[in-house]
């Protein structure tokens, strides 16, 4: 589809007729990291060719693609694109998502009705002729077709097995063994919201990533609870990162995820639950992602180990984003048992619909495919050719071989936690561990363990990090077991939340979550005690656990927490933080009066002018009818001026104070005071209130909090100095992003539409205009198209600070620049 947009050339295939075929994106309109060129090597007749998902490279250095609706092709690639050859393949095989050329086969994951069904195939030659001619189910996967099926399939690195990674829309196929217990849930309180209700019968696992032979006779679970992950890649160390799919329709909601580069660790669970369920990244019973990308639409991935890159390339994890159109280099580092990372931004071009990667073994060129749901598809060459310290061939050595051992200690430690026999004893220790991940390896070493093995140490343990760890080990591994609820909440009552600091409060709370979803509902009694032991710890500084503790106090019934909450619907910051305070008070029955009602309600008519995904709008409104379902009648009728109001369109707005304009603010004005001005003297609740009433939650994340339209100005301290942050935020336009510029699209009537493309199908591109409102898109049908060229404008509006005055200003800067810590020397303590 992208080829739409640009001129026909000849494309000639093997059968040696001369066709016409639109050309994929050409290389002039893609954006490469400095030193780095792409050819376009083959555009796919598409017609005749289909639209290539998927890539492997065979012994020869041939590259094998399959069109996602129809047979594989072998590229043999030339000095030139006029020297490239392509064949198709005589076997009738093809709708692969996954494909992997090893020990002399060829397996594909099949992921629609084609041939025998979803699953696991293999094709060999039989008789060596150098044309693959016999096919064989190894393992049917249960399910119905879609995009969240079967994908792709790597070899282990001792070549001895296989790993296939599934989306969510495939249930997993009763492996037969699990490195992931298997007391799975949902473990959330209260009743999901459904939206526009994709998926919302798929209950845990969610998605899944398994390991078999060679023969596919028998499986492993590896881990759990991913979304839609379409490729998996292998570092050096022989870990395993996926990048897992947001879901577009959650955007603006609280339990919205953008799509992440994920440690896919041995026995992880990584929070994915339908609709309204998907678990916070701080709930500890789930990994965290190792980078926050955006939105958009993950496909394939690969690290560039034997690239003829320099050093920094090879070794790192590149990523495939279909919608937008980029590919990422994640340049990762071992930190502790887990990984840190960083995302550049690679190549891209608007359109480029990436589906694959594959380095090649034969030249040290990285090949690249694009294409997917019948759109324009190409095949491209990127190569190094500028100069660099080292460029070919790195010693291709484990990094234990390499003197790595200090920075790998944390990993070895882990490793050693996911062995297989492991005793309760051999893992206690490390359930105290600083180390999250550390934390997590053993807790699931641990439920794989009798319960009966380790109960009553898991109740006595006394150092309360170990004690948390062990505790929500024994909720989940309880098995229903009623009787271990007060025991639970005992040994829970003994931590002292006040002594515990960050995440380990956020775990406390947890852990009583999943005593209550694993083991019931407390007496009246213990409920009691428990809202007089929790109600005075709200609030915190800490905004994800405060709706934690909100959301456990309305689950035990307090009366008390509504007025401690409910303004909190209207004065939180974030458009996400007042939704959920929203969703969590829809089930409070008592403590409320006539004002706190009113006050929440009114909310509903500002809400209506906040902006989201697809489901937005309904799950807004389920939320008001499930909240309007705790009244009686008599106590509608009391506030029915309110609840009979109609909202007003109009701009958004997250404050209900009055903002008026100050001053057309520039860098001069404000630059004087970036030194003194933010030592010391800094008010951290104020900077958070001026990033929501300068309305930059609605476009950024900070903290895994806000919007993923615009960029996450989590490490802007690392990147910037206050000068330059206050200029980018001042004057947008003076340096886009090429990861959030947008284009022009001029069209044959002279029309333009400018915007980012964040989806297509066939001819047809939609393009987001709005970063305000990401659900309202243009479509534009490519073949319209006469011109595109890159916005000079950035989709950042201006004056964003004309509303704040010089302190606010001040306020913003110091808690961007503190990483969004209240502890930072700038604030007053």
């Amino acid at each position: 589809m992208k080829s739409l947009l640009l001129p026909l050339l000849l494309a000639t295939t093997t059968a040696g007729h001369a066709q016409l075929a639109t050309q994929a994106t050409p290389v002039e309109k893609i954006k490469i990291a400095k030193g780095f060129q792409a050819e376009l090597l083959y555009s796919v007749p598409k017609e005749q060719e289909g639209s290539w998902v998927s890539m492997t490279q065979d012994d020869q250095g041939r590259m094998i693609c399959s069109d996602q609706y129809g047979a594989l092709y072998r590229i043999t690639p030339g000095a030139k694109a006029a020297d490239t050859k392509v064949e198709k393949l005589s076997i009738d095989f093809g709708h692969c998502q996954g494909l992997l050329f090893h020990a002399g086969a060829l397996y594909g994951v099949v992921n629609d009705d084609a041939y025998q069904g979803r699953g696991l195939y293999r094709c060999k030659d039989t008789n060596g002729d150098d044309q693959f001619d016999a096919v064989e189910l190894l393992r049917a996967f249960p399910g119905k077709a879609g995009e969240h099926g079967p994908h792709g399939v790597v070899a282990t690195p001792d070549g001895k097995s296989l790993y296939v990674m599934c989306g969510n829309q495939t249930p997993e196929p009763s492996c037969e063994t699990s490195r992931v217990p298997r007391h799975w849930g949902e473990d959330q309180l209260f009743p999901m919201l459904i939206g526009r209700g994709f998926m919302r019968d798929v209950l845990a696992p969610g998605g899944w990533l398994a390991k078999t032979d060679l023969d596919g006779k028998k499986w492993e679970l590896i881990n759990t609870g991913t979304r839609n992950t379409y490729d998996i890649a292998i570092n050096r160390h022989g870990d395993i990162f996926g990048f897992d799919a947001d879901m577009e329709w959650d955007t603006g909601m609280p339990w919205y995820r953008p799509t992440r580069v994920c440690f896919m660790q041995s026995g992880g669970e990584f929070g994915w639950r339908t609709c309204s369920k998907k678990w916070p990244a701080r709930w500890e019973d789930s990994l965290p992602a190792v980078v926050d990308i955006g939105p958009g639409s993950p496909t394939g991935v690969a690290f560039g180990y034997g690239a003829k890159f320099p050093s920094k390339y090879q070794d790192a994890l590149y990523i495939c984003e279909w919608s937008y159109g980029k590919m990422y280099a994640v340049h990762l580092a071992p930190n502790g048992a887990g990984y840190t990372g960083a995302a550049e931004e690679f190549m891209s071009a608007s359109p480029l619909p990436l589906t694959d990667i594959e380095v090649s073994k034969k030249d040290g060129a990285m090949y690249v495919s694009v294409g997917g749901r019948k759109v324009q598809s190409g095949l491209y060459r990127v190569t190094f050719v500028g100069k660099a310290d080292t460029v070919f061939d790195a010693p291709n050595k484990h990094p234990r071989e390499s003197g790595m051992t200090g920075e790998l200690k944390g990993i070895t430690l882990r490793e050693n936690l996911e062995k297989p026999g492991k005793t309760a004893d051999d893992v206690w220790s490390f359930l105290s561990s600083p180390d999250r991940h550390l934390r997590f390896a053993a807790r699931i070493a641990l439920e794989h363990q009798p319960v009966a093995s380790w109960k009553d140490k898991a109740l006595s343990e006394t150092n309360p990090r170990a004690a948390l760890t062990a505790l929500m080990a024994l909720a989940r591994s309880s098995g229903g077991d009623k009787t271990l609820l007060k025991p639970i909440l005992d040994s829970l009552g003994k931590i002292d939340f006040k002594a515990l600091k960050g995440l380990d409060r956020v775990t406390l709370i947890r852990d009583y979550m999943l005593a209550f979803t694993r083991l019931g509902e407390p007496d009246a009694e213990t409920k009691a005690e428990l809202i007089a032991k929790i109600n005075p710890l709200f609030p915190t500084n800490d905004t994800g656990l405060n709706r934690d503790l909100a959301e456990v106090l309305v689950f035990l019934g307090d009366a008390g927490i509504v007025a401690k909450a409910a303004p909190l619907v209207n004065d939180s910051p974030t458009q996400e933080e007042q939704i959920d305070y929203a969703r969590i008070l829809r089930f409070a029955k008592t403590g409320w009066t006539k004002e706190l009602r009113v006050d929440y309600f009114r909310w509903f008519l500002r809400a209506a002018n906040y902006k989201g995904g697809a489901s937005f709008d309904l799950f807004i409104g389920e939320i008001k009818k499930d909240a309007l379902g705790t009244m009686s009648e008599e106590e509608k009728l009391a506030i029915k001026d309110v609840l009979d109001a109609k909202p007003e369109a109009k701009a958004p707005s997250f404050t209900t104070k009055p903002m008026n304009f100050v001053k057309a603010w520039t860098v001069a004005d404000l630059e004087k005071s970036l030194g003194v001005g933010l030592e010391g003297n800094r008010n951290f609740q104020n900077g958070r209130n001026m990033f929501g009433a300068a309305t930059c939650f609605a476009c950024h994340r900070f903290q895994n909090e806000g919007g993923a339209i615009g960029p996450d100005l989590t490490s802007v301290a690392g990147k910037y100095s206050p000068r330059d942050l206050l200029e980018h935020i001042i004057e947008p336009s003076k340096e886009i992003s090429d990861q959030y510029g947008s284009t022009v699209f001029t069209k044959k009537d002279g029309s333009m539409v400018v915007g980012r493309i964040a989806n297509m199908k066939e001819n047809i591109m939609m393009v987001c205009t709005n970063m305000m409102d990401p659900n309202n898109f243009t479509n534009v049908d490519a073949r319209d198209v006469v011109k595109t060229e890159e916005s000079k404008v950035s989709m950042m509006p201006p004056g964003l600070l004309y509303m704040l005055k010089e302190d606010d200003i001040l306020d913003l800067m110091a808690y961007l620049l503190s990483k969004g810590n209240p502890d930072d020397p700038m604030f007053v303590k």
